[in-house]
């Protein structure tokens, strides 16, 4: 399983704090987010953003970032306040 959570605006676009995922690894961060657009097709307008930030278990990676089993991928707006 992997962790997938959303941050700032895109959690509360999606309505959805996280969940998790079961795909098969390893993996890429954007196999990840091809896999939630699949599986919430409607979330693709606000996943496919090119701005989108992700990180891999709170390390800022690319979308072709490996992800292995038990890891926490996370997406962001490119700007989050505090």
């Amino acid at each position: 399983m992997i962790n997938v959570v959303f941050f700032a605006q895109l959690r509360e676009q999606l309505k959805s704090d996280g969940l998790s995922l079961d795909i098969p690894t390893p993996c890429t961060v954007k196999d990840v987010q091809q896999a939630l657009v699949k599986s919430h097709p409607e979330w693709q307008v606000y996943l496919s953003n090119s701005a989108l930030m992700c990180a891999v278990n709170q390390d800022m990676v690319q979308l072709n970032a490996p992800v292995a089993q038990g890891n926490e991928v996370a997406f962001f707006p490119p700007v989050t306040g505090g």
